[in-house]
């Protein structure tokens, strides 16, 4: 259960960095507003989580990251086509 919540937080953790940065570029301050409290939210989880991970957990922790980034590219690219 620890190994999904840690693939879980660092999914979400690095999501929403990629989308802070892609939000903040694109000058949309209400949605950094907000964003940055989700990037809060999952580090606070990978806080408690993480000092004690091992073996699977590890893995599942350094995992959530590359899956992380690629869905906040193609979330920011669907939701900006959304609005237009």
């Amino acid at each position: 259960m620890t190994a999904l919540a840690l693939l879980l937080s660092t999914f979400a953790l690095v999501f929403f960095l990629g989308l802070q940065s892609l939000v903040v570029n694109g000058g949309h301050r209400l949605a950094a507003f907000c964003n940055s409290v989700a990037i809060g939210l999952a580090q606070l989880t990978l806080y408690k989580l993480a000092p004690d991970a091992s073996g699977i957990e590890v893995v599942a922790y350094l995992s959530g990251g590359p899956f992380g980034i690629v869905a906040a590219m193609a979330f920011f690219k669907w939701w900006r086509a959304a609005r237009a």
